[in-house]
């Protein structure tokens, strides 16, 4: 395994990171288990989650990804041994009306309540990396490409009231870092000064969708990396799974897409385009389509962790591998030929 610090921290943090949002829907328990055994054992010391998970989110599993890692660290003991991300929900009436009546705010009241039952669930006394999954503002995340104001907005919390909250879990012990994600240029920046000129924890990370198929992070966000030290933690890098390209010509059974088609941010026309073009490449040179994708996304210099994810042992012994696949210039030319050709089809 390789390691990279996370952000500006002294933490070292496995570039691959284990996502665990299937645990509670797609995998079982002891499912959960197997995987995180295997991941740890493989020197994977990152995992990732959140209160929203499992996905797709709803009251039922709500919660469940957290309390299936809480009995893993209850009955393996190895606390230590990892580095552990979770994230609080943002507001969102419409589908996370089941969190805090959709209405969560980045204030005071919310962050603890929020925290706290995290903790429960994982049964630990504490978390690594705490991040604000969405923005609390309406702005263009998720999928959506560009920006437009909404004057209609409630009142937002300052983003000082909100570092001043997290401050305040830091100095309880039950913080180490805070993290950000889903988040755009402008929101880095205001996070980033206000922590400078207010003397507040900084953010040390952001979690933003990355893979072959949405590079878009590179034009806004990699020189916020590169100046602030801010790590990507980059999510998708498979694109749901498409960039393995077994949905090219079929629907397998029980996978994410067959299962919610209408999950279908990397499944447009531009998008299977492009992805037939990297598989074909991928295969043309002898390499398995997903560790290509993923390789890719491990050579970047803005990246702190690459969160893979995976439904069967399989998926997930092939994913970690592909930390050890480096990429010639050959290949990465090619890649940035496609690139040009379908740029960014999954934004």
């Amino acid at each position: 395994m390789k390691y990279n610090k996370l952000g500006n921290t002294d933490i070292d943090v496995s570039r691959i990171c284990l996502g665990t949002m299937t645990f509670g829907e797609q995998n079982s328990e002891q499912e959960g288990h197997q995987q995180l055994d295997y991941a740890v054992d493989q020197g994977v010391n990152f995992i990732d989650t959140a209160e929203l998970y499992a996905i797709p989110p709803k009251a039922e599993t709500y919660g469940a990804t957290e309390r299936v890692i809480g009995s893993w660290l209850k009955k393996r003991g190895r606390r230590d041994d990892i580095v552990l991300a979770s994230k609080m929900a943002g507001p969102g009436p419409d589908w996370v009306s089941h969190i805090r009546g959709g209405h969560s705010r980045f204030d005071s009241s919310h962050i603890r309540q929020a925290l706290d039952d995290s903790l429960h669930r994982l049964q630990t006394d504490y978390v690594d990396l705490y991040q604000l999954h969405w923005p609390e503002r309406k702005t263009n995340y998720f999928g959506k490409l560009g920006y437009q104001a909404d004057d209609s907005e409630a009142e937002l919390t300052p983003v000082y009231e909100t570092l001043q909250a997290l401050e305040k879990e830091i100095r309880a012990g039950k913080i180490r870092y805070i993290g950000l994600s889903n988040e755009t240029p402008w929101g880095m920046m205001q996070f980033l000064w206000t922590a400078r000129v207010l003397n507040l924890p900084a953010v040390a990370t952001v979690q933003n969708p990355y893979s072959l198929l949405n590079r878009t992070y590179e034009v806004g966000c990699a020189e916020i990396s590169h100046r602030e030290g801010v790590g990507l933690m980059a999510y998708s890098p498979l694109g749901f799974g498409v960039l393995s390209g077994k949905y090219l010509d079929a629907e397998p059974a029980g996978a994410r897409l067959t299962r919610w088609p209408h999950y279908a941010r990397y499944s447009n026309e531009q998008a299977v385009a492009a992805t037939r073009e990297y598989v074909a490449m991928a295969r043309r040179h002898q390499l398995d389509p997903s560790q290509m994708a993923l390789a890719f996304v491990n050579s970047r210099p803005f990246l702190t962790a690459n969160i893979i994810g995976a439904t069967d042992m399989q998926q997930l012994k092939n994913n970690i591998a592909s930390i050890e696949l480096e990429l010639s210039e050959e290949i990465l030319d090619e890649i940035e030929a496609i690139h040009r050709r379908h740029p960014n089809p999954s934004p």
